[in-house]
């Protein structure tokens, strides 16, 4: 995403503004000045650029910005516009922050601070990307139709969907591995849809926190008087999934006692009821889920190696949020959208705070956390932009990180890492990039980062380094 130039629609009358901010930018953005002959065009140049900055001073006298503002409102009323950062007087402080309220993405003082403005620019082109691809994903039936409700553009991701639609036709046993809150079940039911099995039931059932006895009767059912209180036949989940496919979440916490009961039902295609001598037959595609290690389970004896070698024909490991955090920007506009149709509430955007807080956030409870947390900040929100103190306490305070007991030396230095790490992201961990981009040598980068401690993750250092093996614009010309 980030190897792609930016293509920036300036709105201004300060034709001499708009070139000095182009030279200034530099590489990664295209800029492309529009004078007010040009501002009644705004529908065919949103099929060029991917952002809008927009010169609150349109008219010539100081302090009018009603030319400007009913321009904003033009643009928003556009189908499927570009985001709109709004530049303006410094001094009016009530202005920048009233603009996001009528549709503006962010806002900026004039004249910007470079840096500042980078970063707001690549943002605001994060989110178009994650607006345009929520967009593909409605309208290809490819895309989510045949995933379910998965989402996700991350290589990690993409890899998965892939070997999803490759397994999917052919009728073996998955084994989903993944923590709690990935969307093991989500992937699940994609691989049903898919499947020769997709016009039959798919039954779930999660086997954690339930005694033996409860989670045997619910698989296998019960005869009329097989114990007290059975008065009547009652059919199981696996008879329930016949002909279908049985998805039993937290495999791992099956009892040894039902372990072997299941490995029949895998193996014979039969079983009977509690109380019953009945053999019945089913056909069913199994698909498991677990947030356990299961091979080592089955080195301390807590699982059997045959039912594990009969469950793991295929493995999926979904991976966790913090792994591919690429995909957030895009979860959390999806969960936006849907939660502020859900509450009927007008919010649209999250402002730079809100969705830097959420991109730093470590997300222990994964993309369940996330549609929790967004939920929660939709229904708080008043207007049509979500804040970052709309969020939970716990994500704030870690996007802060802020000790009041730190010295001002501390509080420095935690500054200028936030600050390198963020742009090192948005620059995919290039250095150059990042040190213009900063408005820094490379080499005073270099210095700091080893002073900082800075260290990509393992899936950025890889994507880093796939990133610097393809040619450059200026090499392909």
């Amino acid at each position: 995403m980030l190897d792609q130039t930016i293509h920036l629609c300036f709105l201004s009358q300060d034709s001499g503004l708009a070139e000095v901010i182009a030279r200034a930018l530099g590489d990664g953005f295209e800029t492309r000045p529009s004078t007010e002959s040009h501002f009644n065009r705004l529908n065919g140049l949103r099929q060029w650029c991917d952002i809008f900055l927009l010169d609150l001073r349109l008219a010539s006298t100081r302090g009018d910005y009603e030319a400007g503002l009913r321009l904003l409102d033009e643009i928003n009323k556009i189908p499927s516009h570009p985001p709109t950062v709004v530049l303006c007087d410094a001094e009016n402080r009530a202005l920048l922050v009233g603009v996001m309220e009528r549709g503006a993405y962010d806002s900026v003082t004039a004249p910007p601070n470079m840096i500042e403005l980078r970063l707001i620019l690549r943002r605001a082109y994060k989110f178009h990307v994650a607006e345009k691809e929520l967009e593909r994903f409605r309208t290809d039936s490819r895309g989510t139709g045949k995933l379910h409700d998965l989402l996700g553009t991350s290589p990690a991701m993409q890899e998965l969907f892939g070997l999803a639609q490759k397994i999917a036709p052919c009728d073996v046993n998955v084994l989903i591995t993944g923590e709690t809150g990935t969307g093991k079940e989500l992937l699940a039911r994609a691989i049903h849809q898919m499947g020769p099995r997709a016009s039959r039931p798919m039954v779930a059932f999660s086997c954690a926190n339930l005694p033996e006895t409860l989670i045997e009767d619910e698989l296998f059912g019960h005869e009329k008087g097989a114990f007290t209180g059975a008065l009547a036949c009652r059919r199981g989940r696996i008879e329930t999934a016949d002909q279908g496919t049985l998805f039993l979440d937290e495999i791992g916490d099956l009892s040894l006692g039902l372990q072997p009961k299941l490995l029949r039902v895998l193996q014979e295609r039969s079983f009977e009821r509690l109380g019953g001598n009945t053999t019945i037959n089913v056909n069913i595609r199994l698909i498991c889920a677990t947030n356990r290690q299961l091979p080592e389970m089955v080195q301390q004896g807590k699982f059997r190696e045959d039912l594990y070698y009969r469950l793991n024909v295929v493995q999926m490991h979904l991976p966790p949020l913090r792994e591919r955090r690429d995909d957030i920007p895009l979860l959390a506009q999806h969960f936006l959208q849907t939660s502020a149709q859900q509450f009927n509430k007008k919010v649209k955007r999250y402002s730079q705070p809100a969705l830097h807080a959420l991109e730093e956030y470590s997300w222990p409870g994964n993309v369940r956390e996330l549609e929790n947390a967004v939920q929660r900040a939709v229904v708080l929100s008043e207007g049509q932009t979500v804040d970052v103190w709309h969020l939970p306490s716990i994500i704030r305070s870690k996007s802060e990180e802020v000790t009041f007991n730190n010295s001002y030396e501390e509080e420095v230095r935690q500054f200028k890492r936030r600050l390198l790490i963020r742009t090192l992201r948005e620059c995919g961990w290039r250095k150059a990039e990042s040190a213009r981009s900063l408005g820094v040598a490379r080499g005073y980068l270099h210095r700091l980062i080893n002073q900082l401690d800075i260290r990509p993750t393992e899936e950025e250092t890889t994507l880093s380094a796939h990133r610097e093996k393809l040619p450059t614009i200026k090499q392909v010309m």
